[in-house]
Protein backbone atom coordinates (compact mmCIF):
# COMPACT_ATOMS: atom_id res chain seq x y z
CA UNK A 1 0.00 0.00 0.00
CA UNK A 2 1.37 3.73 -0.59
CA UNK A 3 2.87 5.29 2.04
CA UNK A 4 0.65 7.20 4.46
CA UNK A 5 1.69 10.65 5.31
CA UNK A 6 1.60 11.77 8.94
CA UNK A 7 -2.07 12.42 10.76
CA UNK A 8 -3.40 13.66 13.80
CA UNK A 9 -3.57 10.72 16.24
CA UNK A 10 -7.01 9.73 17.37
CA UNK A 11 -5.67 8.69 20.67
CA UNK A 12 -3.85 10.81 22.87
CA UNK A 13 -0.41 9.23 23.85
CA UNK A 14 -1.41 9.50 27.74
CA UNK A 15 -3.76 6.11 28.37
CA UNK A 16 -7.19 7.83 29.65
CA UNK A 17 -9.46 5.36 31.85
CA UNK A 18 -12.87 5.28 31.74
CA UNK A 19 -13.27 6.82 35.25
CA UNK A 20 -12.26 10.18 33.59
CA UNK A 21 -14.76 12.60 31.72
CA UNK A 22 -12.22 12.15 28.82
CA UNK A 23 -12.02 8.33 29.10
CA UNK A 24 -16.25 8.16 29.28
CA UNK A 25 -16.10 10.30 25.89
CA UNK A 26 -13.60 8.15 24.34
CA UNK A 27 -15.80 5.04 25.20
CA UNK A 28 -18.74 6.60 24.12
CA UNK A 29 -17.73 7.93 21.13
CA UNK A 30 -15.14 5.30 19.99
CA UNK A 31 -14.99 2.02 21.33
CA UNK A 32 -18.89 2.12 22.37
CA UNK A 33 -20.17 2.40 18.61
CA UNK A 34 -17.56 0.05 17.35
CA UNK A 35 -18.71 -2.61 19.77
CA UNK A 36 -22.01 -2.44 18.52
CA UNK A 37 -21.05 -2.61 14.79
CA UNK A 38 -19.55 -5.64 16.08
CA UNK A 39 -22.88 -6.89 17.09
CA UNK A 40 -24.32 -6.26 13.86
CA UNK A 41 -21.77 -8.21 12.05
CA UNK A 42 -21.83 -10.95 14.08
CA UNK A 43 -25.34 -11.44 12.86
CA UNK A 44 -24.09 -11.97 9.27
CA UNK A 45 -23.91 -15.29 9.63
CA UNK A 46 -27.12 -16.03 11.44
CA UNK A 47 -28.87 -13.91 8.16
CA UNK A 48 -26.61 -15.38 5.78
CA UNK A 49 -28.26 -19.06 6.96
CA UNK A 50 -31.84 -18.17 5.49
CA UNK A 51 -30.92 -17.25 2.15
CA UNK A 52 -32.54 -19.45 -0.33
CA UNK A 53 -30.96 -22.67 -1.10
CA UNK A 54 -28.41 -22.59 -3.89
CA UNK A 55 -27.50 -19.02 -3.21
CA UNK A 56 -23.97 -18.98 -3.63
CA UNK A 57 -22.60 -17.44 -0.07
CA UNK A 58 -19.85 -14.64 -2.21
CA UNK A 59 -23.24 -13.50 -4.32
CA UNK A 60 -25.00 -12.92 -0.71
CA UNK A 61 -22.41 -11.35 0.87
CA UNK A 62 -21.62 -9.18 -2.18
CA UNK A 63 -25.12 -8.34 -2.80
CA UNK A 64 -25.37 -6.67 0.72
CA UNK A 65 -22.09 -4.87 0.10
CA UNK A 66 -23.24 -3.33 -3.36
CA UNK A 67 -26.56 -1.88 -1.92
CA UNK A 68 -25.26 -0.98 1.53
CA UNK A 69 -22.21 0.15 -0.25
CA UNK A 70 -24.20 2.18 -2.40
CA UNK A 71 -26.64 3.80 0.72
CA UNK A 72 -23.38 4.72 2.60
CA UNK A 73 -22.32 6.83 -0.42
CA UNK A 74 -26.13 8.47 -1.13
CA UNK A 75 -26.24 9.12 2.86
CA UNK A 76 -22.62 10.66 2.88
CA UNK A 77 -22.34 14.40 3.82
CA UNK A 78 -18.68 16.00 2.36
CA UNK A 79 -17.78 13.74 -0.43
CA UNK A 80 -17.18 16.47 -2.98
CA UNK A 81 -14.84 17.83 -0.11
CA UNK A 82 -12.94 14.55 -0.09
CA UNK A 83 -12.83 13.61 -3.73
CA UNK A 84 -11.29 17.31 -4.14
CA UNK A 85 -8.86 17.05 -1.54
CA UNK A 86 -5.35 15.79 -3.67
CA UNK A 87 -3.06 15.98 -1.03
CA UNK A 88 -0.01 13.95 -0.72
CA UNK A 89 -0.92 10.37 -1.28
CA UNK A 90 -4.86 10.94 -0.81
CA UNK A 91 -6.31 9.44 -4.42
CA UNK A 92 -4.07 6.30 -3.68
CA UNK A 93 -4.95 5.60 -0.30
CA UNK A 94 -8.93 5.86 -1.77
CA UNK A 95 -8.19 3.72 -4.29
CA UNK A 96 -6.82 1.35 -2.22
CA UNK A 97 -8.98 1.41 0.79
CA UNK A 98 -12.10 0.98 -1.96
CA UNK A 99 -10.08 -2.46 -3.39
CA UNK A 100 -9.71 -3.64 -0.01
CA UNK A 101 -12.99 -3.79 0.73
CA UNK A 102 -14.52 -4.77 -2.46
CA UNK A 103 -11.65 -7.75 -1.65
CA UNK A 104 -13.31 -8.29 1.77
CA UNK A 105 -16.17 -10.64 0.79
CA UNK A 106 -14.43 -11.49 -2.39
CA UNK A 107 -11.65 -13.71 -0.24
CA UNK A 108 -13.47 -14.69 2.61
CA UNK A 109 -16.65 -16.15 1.05
CA UNK A 110 -14.62 -18.94 -0.66
CA UNK A 111 -12.51 -19.32 2.40
CA UNK A 112 -14.77 -20.16 4.34
CA UNK A 113 -15.84 -22.66 1.43
CA UNK A 114 -12.57 -24.55 1.05
CA UNK A 115 -11.66 -24.32 5.03
CA UNK A 116 -15.22 -24.02 6.80
CA UNK A 117 -16.43 -21.05 8.74
CA UNK A 118 -14.16 -21.68 12.16
CA UNK A 119 -10.50 -22.05 10.31
CA UNK A 120 -11.47 -19.04 8.26
CA UNK A 121 -13.34 -16.76 10.80
CA UNK A 122 -10.35 -17.08 13.20
CA UNK A 123 -7.80 -16.80 10.32
CA UNK A 124 -9.37 -13.85 9.16
CA UNK A 125 -10.86 -11.99 11.80
CA UNK A 126 -7.48 -12.65 14.66
CA UNK A 127 -5.21 -11.44 11.79
CA UNK A 128 -6.69 -8.36 11.43
CA UNK A 129 -5.52 -6.33 14.42
CA UNK A 130 -2.01 -8.04 13.81
CA UNK A 131 -1.77 -6.75 10.29
CA UNK A 132 -3.47 -3.56 11.47
CA UNK A 133 -0.75 -2.84 13.87
CA UNK A 134 2.22 -3.56 12.08
CA UNK A 135 1.33 -1.59 9.31
CA UNK A 136 0.38 1.13 11.19
CA UNK A 137 4.14 1.17 13.02
CA UNK A 138 5.54 0.04 9.46
CA UNK A 139 3.76 3.54 8.06
CA UNK A 140 4.40 5.41 11.35
CA UNK A 141 1.31 6.15 12.03
CA UNK A 142 0.90 4.73 15.51
CA UNK A 143 3.24 2.55 17.56
CA UNK A 144 1.13 -0.67 19.14
CA UNK A 145 2.06 0.09 22.70
CA UNK A 146 2.09 -3.13 25.50
CA UNK A 147 -1.58 -2.67 26.70
CA UNK A 148 -3.22 -3.45 22.80
CA UNK A 149 -0.29 -6.26 22.13
CA UNK A 150 -1.65 -8.07 25.68
CA UNK A 151 -5.14 -7.07 24.92
CA UNK A 152 -5.14 -8.19 21.31
CA UNK A 153 -2.80 -11.77 21.97
CA UNK A 154 -5.73 -12.32 24.85
CA UNK A 155 -8.45 -11.61 22.34
CA UNK A 156 -6.43 -13.64 19.45
CA UNK A 157 -6.50 -16.52 21.67
CA UNK A 158 -10.32 -16.28 23.17
CA UNK A 159 -11.58 -15.94 19.42
CA UNK A 160 -9.79 -19.39 19.02
CA UNK A 161 -10.55 -21.04 21.71
CA UNK A 162 -14.32 -19.77 20.94
CA UNK A 163 -14.51 -20.94 17.54
CA UNK A 164 -12.46 -24.14 17.20
CA UNK A 165 -13.97 -25.34 20.57
CA UNK A 166 -16.49 -27.29 18.84
CA UNK A 167 -18.87 -24.40 19.75
CA UNK A 168 -22.35 -25.71 17.47
CA UNK A 169 -20.89 -29.04 15.55
CA UNK A 170 -18.40 -26.84 13.93
CA UNK A 171 -16.40 -28.89 10.90
CA UNK A 172 -12.75 -27.79 10.86
CA UNK A 173 -10.52 -28.98 8.07
CA UNK A 174 -6.85 -27.57 6.53
CA UNK A 175 -6.91 -26.42 3.02
CA UNK A 176 -3.56 -23.83 1.85
CA UNK A 177 -5.56 -22.25 -0.32
CA UNK A 178 -8.28 -21.45 1.94
CA UNK A 179 -5.80 -20.74 4.69
CA UNK A 180 -4.35 -18.26 2.50
CA UNK A 181 -7.71 -16.42 1.75
CA UNK A 182 -8.76 -16.39 4.85
CA UNK A 183 -5.53 -14.50 5.71
CA UNK A 184 -5.87 -12.19 2.75
CA UNK A 185 -9.27 -11.11 4.12
CA UNK A 186 -7.38 -9.92 7.19
CA UNK A 187 -5.24 -7.90 5.25
CA UNK A 188 -8.10 -6.40 3.89
CA UNK A 189 -10.21 -5.59 6.30
CA UNK A 190 -6.55 -4.03 8.04
CA UNK A 191 -5.80 -2.32 4.98
CA UNK A 192 -9.05 -0.33 4.85
CA UNK A 193 -9.50 0.07 8.31
CA UNK A 194 -5.77 1.86 8.51
CA UNK A 195 -6.92 4.09 5.30
CA UNK A 196 -10.32 5.08 6.56
CA UNK A 197 -8.90 5.65 10.15
CA UNK A 198 -6.03 7.89 8.77
CA UNK A 199 -8.35 9.72 6.38
CA UNK A 200 -11.00 10.38 9.57
CA UNK A 201 -7.80 11.25 11.85
CA UNK A 202 -6.62 13.43 8.85
CA UNK A 203 -9.96 15.93 9.52
CA UNK A 204 -12.70 14.29 6.81
CA UNK A 205 -16.10 13.41 7.71
CA UNK A 206 -16.03 9.81 8.79
CA UNK A 207 -19.67 8.95 6.92
CA UNK A 208 -17.92 10.64 3.58
CA UNK A 209 -14.91 8.26 3.64
CA UNK A 210 -16.85 5.15 4.65
CA UNK A 211 -19.12 6.38 2.01
CA UNK A 212 -16.90 6.88 -0.67
CA UNK A 213 -14.78 3.75 0.19
CA UNK A 214 -18.08 1.40 0.51
CA UNK A 215 -19.74 2.80 -2.97
CA UNK A 216 -16.78 3.05 -4.85
CA UNK A 217 -16.35 -0.83 -3.87
CA UNK A 218 -20.37 -1.85 -4.00
CA UNK A 219 -19.59 -1.37 -7.78
CA UNK A 220 -16.26 -3.33 -8.20
CA UNK A 221 -17.76 -6.14 -6.74
CA UNK A 222 -21.40 -5.84 -8.36
CA UNK A 223 -20.01 -7.27 -11.42
CA UNK A 224 -18.66 -10.13 -9.71
CA UNK A 225 -21.94 -10.74 -8.37
CA UNK A 226 -23.79 -10.58 -11.71
CA UNK A 227 -21.18 -13.03 -12.93
CA UNK A 228 -21.73 -15.61 -10.46
CA UNK A 229 -24.68 -17.08 -12.71
CA UNK A 230 -27.09 -17.79 -9.64
CA UNK A 231 -28.88 -14.40 -9.47
CA UNK A 232 -33.09 -16.47 -9.57
CA UNK A 233 -32.86 -16.33 -5.02
CA UNK A 234 -32.77 -12.45 -5.24
CA UNK A 235 -36.33 -11.28 -6.20
CA UNK A 236 -37.48 -13.63 -3.50
CA UNK A 237 -39.05 -12.90 -0.61
CA UNK A 238 -36.47 -14.53 1.30
CA UNK A 239 -33.37 -13.41 -0.58
CA UNK A 240 -34.48 -9.99 -0.31
CA UNK A 241 -35.01 -9.95 3.21
CA UNK A 242 -31.56 -11.54 3.81
CA UNK A 243 -29.81 -8.79 1.22
CA UNK A 244 -32.11 -5.64 3.12
CA UNK A 245 -30.79 -7.02 6.09
CA UNK A 246 -26.86 -7.16 5.30
CA UNK A 247 -27.21 -4.18 3.41
CA UNK A 248 -29.06 -1.89 5.93
CA UNK A 249 -27.34 -3.26 9.02
CA UNK A 250 -24.61 -5.26 8.69
CA UNK A 251 -23.32 -2.47 6.25
CA UNK A 252 -24.81 0.86 6.35
CA UNK A 253 -25.20 1.41 9.83
CA UNK A 254 -22.33 -1.14 11.07
CA UNK A 255 -19.68 0.82 8.94
CA UNK A 256 -21.46 4.35 9.93
CA UNK A 257 -20.59 3.65 13.51
CA UNK A 258 -16.83 1.96 12.88
CA UNK A 259 -16.41 5.33 11.21
CA UNK A 260 -17.91 7.34 13.92
CA UNK A 261 -15.80 5.24 16.49
CA UNK A 262 -12.34 5.60 14.26
CA UNK A 263 -12.36 9.43 15.26
CA UNK A 264 -11.43 8.55 18.71
CA UNK A 265 -10.12 5.25 18.49
CA UNK A 266 -6.79 3.96 17.02
CA UNK A 267 -7.64 1.33 13.79
CA UNK A 268 -5.43 -1.11 15.34
CA UNK A 269 -7.57 -1.03 18.61
CA UNK A 270 -10.49 -0.67 16.76
CA UNK A 271 -9.92 -3.84 14.62
CA UNK A 272 -9.01 -5.62 17.96
CA UNK A 273 -12.41 -4.68 19.20
CA UNK A 274 -14.10 -6.16 16.45
CA UNK A 275 -13.21 -9.64 17.48
CA UNK A 276 -16.52 -9.66 19.60
CA UNK A 277 -18.40 -10.24 16.37
CA UNK A 278 -17.84 -14.44 16.82
CA UNK A 279 -18.72 -14.11 20.14
CA UNK A 280 -22.36 -12.35 19.09
CA UNK A 281 -22.23 -14.94 16.20
CA UNK A 282 -21.68 -17.95 18.37
CA UNK A 283 -24.41 -16.64 20.90
CA UNK A 284 -27.08 -15.89 18.07
CA UNK A 285 -26.14 -19.47 17.06
CA UNK A 286 -27.59 -20.86 20.45
CA UNK A 287 -30.30 -18.59 20.68
CA UNK A 288 -31.58 -18.70 16.70
CA UNK A 289 -30.13 -22.01 15.41
CA UNK A 290 -30.38 -23.49 18.07
CA UNK A 291 -26.36 -24.77 18.32
CA UNK A 292 -24.30 -25.45 21.59
CA UNK A 293 -21.18 -24.36 22.38
CA UNK A 294 -18.86 -26.98 24.06
CA UNK A 295 -16.87 -26.12 27.64
CA UNK A 296 -13.45 -24.95 25.50
CA UNK A 297 -15.58 -22.21 23.55
CA UNK A 298 -17.42 -20.76 26.99
CA UNK A 299 -14.13 -20.48 28.05
CA UNK A 300 -12.95 -18.50 24.89
CA UNK A 301 -15.78 -16.62 25.11
CA UNK A 302 -15.33 -15.57 28.89
CA UNK A 303 -11.44 -14.43 27.64
CA UNK A 304 -12.22 -12.39 24.27
CA UNK A 305 -14.98 -10.68 27.03
CA UNK A 306 -12.27 -10.11 29.41
CA UNK A 307 -9.53 -9.16 27.11
CA UNK A 308 -12.40 -6.83 25.23
CA UNK A 309 -13.01 -5.25 28.41
CA UNK A 310 -10.07 -4.29 29.36
CA UNK A 311 -9.33 -2.49 25.60
CA UNK A 312 -12.58 -1.00 25.92
CA UNK A 313 -12.16 0.57 29.63
CA UNK A 314 -8.57 1.95 28.66
CA UNK A 315 -10.73 3.97 26.36
CA UNK A 316 -9.54 1.75 23.17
Amino acid sequence: MPDLPPATPSAPARPLTARTPAGRARFTHGALPILTAALLWGTTGTAASFAPVGAPPAAVGGAGLVLGGLLLLAGARGVPALLRSTGHGRPPLLAVGALAVAGYPLAFYPAVSRTGVAVATVIALGSAPVFTGLLAWAAGLHRPGPRWTAATATAVLGCALLVLGGGGGAHTRTDGTGVALAALAGLSYAVYSLVGGHLIGGGHAPGAVMGVLFGAAGVLTLPVVLASGATAWLPTPRGAAVVLHLALFTTFLAYRLFGHGLRRTTAAAATTLTLAEPAVAALLGIAVLGERLGALSWTGLAVLGLALAALSREGG
